[in-house]
Order: C-alpha cells, then sequence, then structure tokens
C-alpha cells in the first residue's frame, strides 16, 4: 500500500512539474500574464506531491515496512530510530526522493517571497525550476524508483550503511549538502528567466544574488561537516583527501564564490555582466556534475553510492544543460556589454577580477585532476591516479593567491586611487603580517607555504577588523545607537558588506588550521601491552585494558587509555571498534581529545585480548579544530548579509505593479530589491 500510494505521489509530482514548466515557459516567452497563476498552482502541486512521497516512505521506514524496496534495502527492525529516520538519505533511491522535497521547498519558496513580482518573469524562473524537477522527479518515477513493492516480503533488512550510522554527523551533513546542491537551482532559473527576458538590468541581479547566498551557504556549511564527519568517523587521520566525491561539493563552491564576488563589480560598475551569468550558470551545471559523481557509481569513494543505472541520464541531462547554457549566451550576449572599465590596476574592481580568475583556475585544475582518470580509462583504456601531491601543488599556491587578495581588495577603493593612500593603509596590515611570520620563526616553524599563510591571515585580519568597525563606529557616534542598532538599520550594502568581512574571518580562520594541520602534524603508530606507554608528540598514551559493550545496533570493543598531557593534565580516551550484524570487518572509530590549541588523535588499528595488546595510529593535529569552528562565523556573516531591509521592503512593496502589469522604469522589477 505504501508502494503503490508512494509511486502514485511520484507520477502526481512528475505531471504537476511537466505541466508547469511547459505552462511558464510557454506563458512567459508568449508575455501571457495568465500564465503565472496555473504556474503557482503547479509549484504547490509539485511540492504537495514530494513532501507527502517523502512522508509515506519515513512511514514505511518507521514502520518496517519491507514490501517497500528501498526499506528492504536499507531498513532493519534493530536500527535505531533516529537512524531509521536518516536512513531516507543513505541510498541513492532514497536521497534522489530527498532531493524532491527540497526542490519543491525551495521552488515554492521563491514563489512566495517573489509572487508579486512581474508575471512573465516569475513564469519563466518558475518554468525553468519546475523543468529541472522534470529531471529529477523522472528519475523517481523510472531508474531511482524507491517505491518497488517486494515479494516475497523478507523478515528483516540489512540497515543503513555502517558508516551512515557511526557518528550522528550524518544526520546533518547530507541535508546541508542536498540543500547548497539544489539551492543552485534558484539562481540558475532566475538567470535563464533574465536571459529569455533579454532584460539584464539590475532586477534579475538582487534577488540572483540573495538566493545563491542561501545556497553557498548551506554548501559551506555541508562541506565542512563533512570533512569533520571525516575525521571524527573514518579513522585514516584526515579531514581532506581530494576524493572525487569532495571535489564534486567543492567545484560549485568555488563558482558560486566567484560569482558573489563578480556580483560586486557589477552592482558598482556595471561590468562583468556576461562573466557574472556565466558564473552562476557554471555553478548549476558543476552541481549537476556533482551529483551525477556521487551517484552513478563510476568513482571508487566511501562517500559515494554504488552502482547505479542513472549515470546515463544524468549524462544526458548534463549535455543538454550546457547547450541550453551556451545558446543563451550566445544569443544573449550582445545584451551583457559591460558599462564602464576598469579606470586603474590599483582598484578594488581589479583586485575582484583577478579573485575570480584565481577561483575559476582552481576550479579547472581540480576538475581537471578529478575527471583526467575516467578520460583516460575511455580513451587509451588505461586507468591513471590522481591523488594529493597534484591536488596540494596546483590548489595550494592559488589558495594563497586568494588570501592574499581577500587582504588587497578591501583596502583598495572603487575606481582610480591615490597611490599614496595605499601606501598608508598598506604598511601596518603588512607590519602585522611579517610580525606574525617573525613570531612563527621564532617559535621553532618552518615551511615556505605555512608561514606565508600564516603572515597573510594576520594581514587579512587586520584589514578586515578595520573595515568590519569603521562603518558601525561612525554610524553609532553620528547617531548615538547601539552597536545591533546601528548594525541591522544600516543600509543593505553597508550590512551585505559588514556579513562579507565576517565570513572572510570564518575563511581565514579555515586557512590557517589547514597549513597547521597539515604542515605540523605529528604523526606516530605502535603496538603496547596492558600498562605500557606510547610517545606522541608530548603526550604520554597508557593502554588500560579493553572494554565490550552491545548497542541495539552494534557490538564494540573499546580501548581504554590514560592520556597524560604536556601539562600534567590526566584524562582517559576510548578509541574502539564497532562490528555490524550484517558487516565482515569491523567498523573504527577514532577518540580524539579536542583543545584550541591542537588535538590529539587515537585511531585502534587491531588489539590482541589473548596477548594483551593494542596497536593505535595517533596523530597531533594544531589548531584543526578551527575549521570546525568557523561555521558560526560563516553562518553569522551570511545571516547579516542576508538581513532584510524593511523600510526598503516597504517602499518597494508600495511601488510593485500588479501582476499582469508592465513595470514602470523605475520600477523594484528594473532596478532589483536593495
Amino acid at each position: 500500500m505504501n508502494g503503490t500510494l508512494g509511486y502514485g505521489l511520484v507520477l502526481g509530482g512528475l505531471a504537476f512539474a511537466s505541466f508547469g514548466a511547459l505552462v511558464g515557459l510557454v506563458g512567459g516567452m508568449r508575455r501571457d500574464d495568465a500564465a503565472f497563476p496555473w504556474v503557482m498552482r503547479c509549484v504547490w502541486g509539485f511540492f504537495a506531491c514530494m513532501l507527502g512521497a517523502n512522508l509515506l516512505m519515513e512511514w514505511a521506514l518507521l514502520t518496517n515496512d519491507f514490501s517497500v524496496a528501498y526499506v528492504a534495502q536499507v531498513g532493519s527492525r534493530a536500527t535505531p530510530t533516529v537512524f531509521k529516520i536518516v536512513s531516507l538519505w543513505s541510498a541513492l533511491e532514497g536521497s534522489i526522493l530527498f532531493w524532491g522535497l527540497i526542490m519543491g521547498s525551495y521552488v515554492l519558496a521563491f514563489a512566495l517571497v517573489h509572487k508579486r513580482e512581474h508575471a512573465r518573469y516569475m513564469s519563466l524562473a518558475l518554468g525553468t525550476m519546475l523543468a529541472v524537477g522534470v529531471f529529477f522527479t523522472f528519475l523517481i518515477a523510472g531508474p531511482a524508483n524507491p517505491f518497488h513493492t517486494v515479494s516475497p516480503v523478507p523478515m528483516d533488512g540489512p540497515g543503513p550503511n555502517a558508516l551512515l550510522q557511526n557518528h550522528y554527523l550524518m544526520i546533518i551533513h547530507p541535508p546541508m549538502l542536498y540543500l547548497g546542491y539544489v539551492g543552485m537551482t534558484v539562481p540558475f532559473g532566475i538567470a535563464v528567466a533574465a536571459l529569455l527576458r533579454g532584460q539584464m538590468g539590475d532586477a534579475w541581479m538582487a534577488p540572483l544574488r540573495r538566493w545563491t547566498l542561501v545556497a553557498w551557504l548551506f554548501l559551506s556549511v555541508g562541506i565542512i561537516l563533512g570533512s569533520w564527519w571525516a575525521y571524527a568517523v573514518l579513522g585514516w587521520g584526515g579531514y581532506w583527501a581530494w576524493d572525487p566525491v569532495e571535489n564534486a561539493s567543492f567545484l560549485p563552491w568555488l563558482t558560486a564564490t566567484a560569482f558573489m564576488h563578480s556580483t560586486l563589480v557589477h552592482e558598482r560598475k556595471k561590468m562583468l555582466k556576461l562573466w557574472t551569468l556565466s558564473l552562476v550558470l557554471g555553478s548549476f551545471v558543476l552541481t549537476i556534475l556533482g551529483t551525477f559523481m556521487t551517484r552513478s557509481g563510476i568513482f571508487n569513494s566511501v562517500h559515494s553510492f554504488t552502482q547505479s543505472d542513472i549515470g546515463p541520464t544524468f549524462l544526458v541531462f548534463i549535455a543538454v544543460l550546457m547547450f541550453v547554457c551556451i545558446a543563451l549566451l550566445s544569443t544573449r550576449g550582445h545584451l551583457l556589454v559591460a558599462e564602464s572599465d576598469i579606470k586603474s590596476m590599483l582598484s578594488r574592481e581589479t583586485t575582484i577580477l583577478v579573485n575570480n580568475l584565481v577561483f575559476v583556475a582552481i576550479t579547472f585544475t581540480v576538475l581537471l585532476g578529478t575527471l583526467y582518470p575516467l578520460i583516460s580509462e575511455a580513451v587509451r583504456g588505461v586507468r591513471v591516479s590522481v591523488g594529493e601531491p597534484y591536488f596540494n601543488k596546483m590548489a595550494v599556491p592559488g589558495g594563497v593567491m586568494v588570501l592574499f587578495l581577500m587582504g588587497v581588495g578591501p583596502m583598495l577603493p572603487w575606481g582610480s586611487s591615490d597611490p599614496k593612500l595605499v601606501r598608508e593603509r598598506f604598511w601596518v596590515p603588512a607590519a602585522v603580517g611579517l610580525a606574525v611570520v617573525g613570531a612563527c620563526l621564532a617559535g621553532g616553524l618552518r615551511g615556505f607555504y605555512p608561514l606565508l599563510t600564516f603572515g597573510l591571515a594576520g594581514f587579512v585580519t587586520v584589514i578586515t577588523l578595520r573595515e568590519l568597525a569603521l562603518p558601525v563606529k561612525v554610524r553609532m557616534s553620528e547617531r548615538k545607537e547601539g552597536f545591533v542598532t546601528a548594525l541591522l538599520g544600516s543600509a543593505t550594502k553597508a550590512r551585505r558588506r559588514f556579513g562579507g568581512y565576517i565570513v572572510h574571518l570564518g575563511i581565514v580562520m579555515i586557512f590557517v588550521a589547514v597549513a597547521a594541520s597539515s604542515a605540523f602534524v605529528t604523526h606516530t603508530s605502535g603496538t603496547v601491552r596492558v600498562g605500557e606507554t606510547l610517545k606522541v608528540g608530548n603526550y604520554q598514551v597508557k593502554y588500560l585494558g579493553l572494554a565490550s559493550g552491545q548497542e541495539p545496533h552494534r557490538t564494540y570493543v573499546a580501548t581504554r587509555v590514560q592520556v597524560t598531557a604536556p601539562d600534567g593534565t590526566l584524562s582517559e580516551m576510548a578509541p574502539r571498534m564497532n562490528y555490524y550484524e550484517r558487516m565482515t570487518d569491523p567498523v573504527g572509530t577514532p577518540a580524539v581529545r579536542e583543545t584550541a590549541k591542537e588535538d590529539l588523535y587515537l585511531s585502534l588499528m587491531a588489539f590482541s585480548e589473548e596477548r594483551g595488546t593494542a596497536s593505535f595510529n595517533a596523530w597531533i593535529f594544531p589548531l584543526v579544530g578551527w575549521i570546525w569552528w568557523s561555521i558560526p562565523l560563516l553562518v553569522l556573516g551570511t545571516l547579516i548579509a542576508l538581513w532584510p531591509a524593511r523600510r526598503a521592503r516597504v517602499a518597494v512593496e508600495a511601488r510593485t505593479p500588479a501582476a499582469g502589469a508592465s513595470p514602470e522604469p523605475g520600477s523594484e522589477m528594473n532596478r532589483g530589491a536593495a
């Protein structure tokens, strides 16, 4: 029953998406304002069907309805309730179904937020988004159908992948990543609508920027949580290995970041229009490519799903997307002519342009290294391996350049600049950066790139803090307002700038953490008996013995160790191995002693109860926790940048034409919201 009803809802979603896409695109191109209400009805229908199908699947998982194929694949009576819920996205078919719900939610949210916008524009934008929905609901109804019925009905199932129920980060990491991936559909729809209408005014830029920023935030958090999960679960002593599926999420993040910087130049100088639009279209194509890489099974990765039949369908969709994007840019490119030129090399727009070029260069480098093994195998029949050395050699210099430009850009004015003024603003941050390098050298740290990163981090931090303090300080002194009132009551551009600088501080934290944890890591491995001690840097790790236990979905064997920190503090840690009923090999869980300065990371490799021995891999990672602690700064900065300007919004709504009316030259649809 659940399977039949769920599949019927999927078919209903496919029908709503298909009809809405057709009516929206045709009605928008024909300038038929009567199409918009029908598109809105289809948006609601698509969302309702996707929501209903997902709720039915969750009900089937919770009630152990093994007549549904997906439940028989990932369900288990012994699985704890929380992992039954999240097993919706633990395998291919369920993840695509969940993807459809997120897409329906995004499309509905966009429709409700902008329902008072011009009807023709909205019809085209929503029609484009629903066209993407057609593809995904087709996958759910066809090659990735989770609602197949099983006969005879099994009494129990294998449960979700053990790695996915081995840590609670899997509850939030995939949804964050999906919200980032799927969120790129909205800016894609906005950009396509703008190109189809042939109007490249400021109207498309404001919502385009805001919705891209929303997707960028979720994608950023998802990537960081994914690296944290790999660090906390896999036990290999790392958090980023340039895995193809890791790269799949990193690629659209790079182009989306470049896009948001490029919009600043477009807004201020009316330049880089074609480039800016190309970045947002490219970001969406890269999300689809990343989805293909994750779910087609062509890459062997702990992050990817098993081999599936959806690969050819994805390749066709990617080809169609690239054709549409290239056709739109080539036929509408004449509408994207720059209205001004770069006046000086010492200007903010120049640094942003260089910044964009560096981001795109890193994107191309990572994409080439990721796809080259597949290309080589297809062309030459030989599968080659592209590992960390290639990516580090090619991407690290670009990353350092990005860090440098994060400091130089805010320091320079728009347009032409006075070299003397630039020098005056430059010397204090530069002096701080050099002082940081000197302190590192005095502390015994060596290495060109790590020290350069630390120095540039000091340089960027001083400039960022100065830029953060000045606008709010002026407003507080002029209007005698409190900090929060001065910030949230300031102009939208000022808040965006303030939020952007907070995000920059979070990115600086990540740079410093990656440089420190990569260059100055300490590693030790060894086998010890009960009562013996393993020395790890300045830590003493004493093996005390074994402890075992049982949980509803697994049994485990843990090693008890006593850790003596450099300051003499004693603590206990318990790295362990988890045993799942339907897995032949155990799944390790490392133990981590976290401090702001460094992490002590212990991974159990083997043990012998008879001999009283245990083998450990141990690492000391300096500052690694700063990577995860950057999340609050990224979230706070993005929310400040997205905070709505109430007065501006009320004024805009007063000027917004009714549905069906043509916008006036100075209206919202031609200028964009603040």
